[in-house]
C-alpha cells in the first residue's frame, strides 16, 4: 500500500479498519487524497465507543419526574428588557444561525429549500425574507450582524451559487458565512466496520440538525467570532418564515436571566401535535420527541383543562457563546443518537449491494440534546400566529398555500395596528395575499409608523 501514510495504517490496523484501503493500488492519485482525507476526519475511537452501545435501548426517566417546564410570557411594553437586548445589538455582540441542510423534496421542490418561493405577492424566496430581516436588523442598529448559514454536502455548492447570484440579499458579502455541517460514517450492524461508498471513498451521511453546532466548533467559526466580540446566537429553522429573528425583546429576557439558553415554545393545539415537547427533568430543560411522548403525558390536562405538557418547539433559540464552546467540546459534548438504517455499500468483493433489510447504524445529533446541558435557561411563550408557520409539505399543513397564508395574516394584523381595514373571512383569514418586505417594516410598530391609514385593499398587496 504504498503512499498510505504509516500513522493512518497503524490507526487503521488498532481499529481493525483496514479494510477500507481495499483496492488502494487502483485509485488514482485523487482519490488516494480524497480517502486520506477522509480517514483522517474519522474518529476512531469514538466510532468504536459508539458501536458498542448500539444495543442500548432508550429507556424514558420515570414520569413521576418529568414536570412541565415553567414559560414566561414577554410583554411587548416592557421597555427596559428591550433595551437591554437593543444594547446588545448596538454593541454588535449578536449573531444570527440559520440552519438550512435540507432539500425541498416534500415540497416537489429539487433544490435547497431555502430557495422556494413562498412570499404570498412577490414569490421571495425563504432565504431572501430571512437575509433581509437580517439586513433590516442590521440598519436599524447600525452593526454587522454576521448570518451564519448551515448548508449540507447535498445543498451547499446550490445555496452558494444562490447567493451569490443574488448578491447576498444586499449584505455584504463578507458578513454572510455558509458553511456545512459535519459528517459521519455508517458502520456495519453486524461488524462495526466502516461502509464504502465507492472506491477509496467511506459512506458519510449528515450528522443532524445538532451538527450545526459542532460544525462551528470545527471549522474555527467559535474562536473567529469571540475574536469579533460576539456573545449571542439566535438559531433557528429555515422553513419558518414568520420567525422573529433576534428578536430584541426576546433577547433582552434572555440577558436579564443570565440564560446559557433560552427556548421560544408554542402551546400545543392536540395531545399528537408534531412538535417536541419542552419539560422539566432535576431542574433541566429537555425536550421529548413527540414519537417518544408516553400517551398517559400526552392526554393529561391540568386544573384549567389545558394540556399538562404543552410546550411545543419550533426550534428557536438563543444560545451563548461560552456555552457553546462547552457542550462541542471535551467530555461536556452532546451525545449522538443511533438509528438503524438500510445502507448501500461496496462488498468485499468491490460489488455494490442493496440490503433489503437494516444493515447499518447511522450517527446524529440532535440540537435539543443541548438544552440539559445548560445550567442556566429559560422558556418563553409565543403563538403559530405570530411566530410560527413551517413550510414541510407539498399540501395539506405546514404547505405553501397554509404558509402564505399565515404570512398575509400577519401583515393583516400590522396593517389593522396601524388602522387600516383589511378585507376577513368568516375564519379569520384575510381574503387577499398580502406581504410586507422586512425592509419596508421589520415589525407592527414600524408599518405603523409609515402606513397610509387611508389605504383601501382590494386586491394582492405588497409593501416592498
Amino acid at each position: 500500500m504504498q503512499g498510505v501514510p504509516q500513522e493512518v495504517l497503524q490507526r487503521l490496523r488498532a481499529h481493525k479498519q483496514e479494510h477500507v484501503l481495499a483496492g488502494w493500488d487502483r485509485l488514482d492519485d485523487e482519490e488516494k487524497q480524497n480517502l486520506l482525507t477522509q480517514l483522517k476526519a474519522v474518529d476512531l475511537p469514538r466510532l468504536r465507543e459508539l458501536y458498542g452501545m448500539h444495543n442500548q435501548a432508550m429507556t424514558m426517566p420515570p414520569i413521576s419526574q418529568i414536570k412541565p417546564v415553567p414559560m414566561s410570557r414577554l410583554d411587548p411594553n416592557d421597555k427596559a428588557t428591550r433595551q437591554k437586548g437593543e444594547e446588545a445589538l448596538r454593541n454588535g455582540e449578536v449573531a444570527v444561525l440559520m440552519v438550512a441542510g435540507g432539500q425541498g423534496s416534500r415540497l416537489g421542490f429539487d433544490h435547497p429549500k431555502g430557495m422556494y418561493p413562498i412570499g404570498p405577492v412577490s414569490r421571495r424566496s425563504l432565504f431572501q425574507i430571512h437575509a433581509e430581516k437580517v439586513l433590516a436588523l442590521r440598519r436599524r442598529y447600525g452593526r454587522p450582524i454576521p448570518f451564519l448559514v448551515m448548508t449540507s454536502p447535498a445543498t451547499d455548492a446550490e445555496t452558494k451559487a444562490f447567493f451569490k447570484e443574488q448578491a447576498y440579499f444586499g449584505l455584504p458579502p463578507e458578513e454572510v458565512v455558509l458553511f456545512q455541517q459535519g459528517t459521519m460514517p455508517a458502520l456495519d450492524l453486524e461488524t462495526g466496520k466502516l461502509l464504502m461508498d465507492a472506491p477509496g471513498r467511506l459512506f458519510l451521511s449528515p450528522n443532524g440538525h445538532g451538527g450545526t453546532l459542532t460544525a462551528l466548533k470545527e471549522t474555527g467559526l467559535l474562536e473567529r467570532l469571540d475574536k469579533e466580540g460576539i456573545r449571542h446566537f439566535f438559531y433557528f429553522q429555515v422553513d419558518n418564515p414568520l420567525v422573529k429573528i433576534a428578536d430584541p425583546l426576546f433577547l433582552g429576557h434572555h440577558l436579564t436571566h443570565a440564560a446559557e439558553v433560552s427556548s421560544k415554545a408554542i402551546p400545543k393545539e392536540s395531545p399528537h401535535d408534531r412538535l417536541g415537547n419542552f419539560v422539566e427533568l432535576d431542574g433541566r430543560c429537555m425536550i421529548i420527541e413527540y414519537s417518544d411522548l408516553p400517551e398517559s403525558m400526552a392526554q393529561v390536562k391540568d386544573e384549567k383543562g389545558h394540556l399538562r405538557f404543552r410546550a411545543g418547539s419550533p426550534a428557536i433559540h438563543w444560545f451563548e457563546l461560552d456555552f457553546l464552546a462547552r457542550v462541542t467540546h471535551g467530555q461536556g459534548r452532546m451525545p449522538y443518537h443511533i438509528a438503524r438504517k438500510k445502507v448501500s455499500h461496496l462488498d468485499a468483493t468491490g460489488n455494490l449491494v442493496h440490503p433489503a433489510e437494516e444493515n447499518a447504524l447511522k450517527f446524529e445529533l440532535f440540537i435539543f440534546d443541548a438544552l440539559p446541558l445548560a445550567d442556566r435557561w429559560t422558556v418563553v411563550e409565543t403563538s403559530r400566529q405570530e411566530e410560527f408557520a413551517p413550510l414541510k409539505n407539498a399540501a395539506g399543513p405546514d404547505s405553501p398555500e397554509t404558509v402564505r397564508q399565515a404570512l398575509s395574516n400577519q401583515a393583516a394584523d400590522w396593517l389593522e395596528k396601524a388602522g387600516v381595514k383589511v378585507p376577513r373571512g368568516p375564519e379569520g383569514n384575510v381574503t387577499v395575499p398580502i406581504e410586507v418586505s422586512p425592509l419596508y417594516a421589520l415589525d407592527a410598530e414600524e408599518l405603523a409608523a409609515k402606513a397610509d391609514k387611508t389605504l383601501r385593499i382590494n386586491g394582492p398587496l405588497c409593501l416592498a
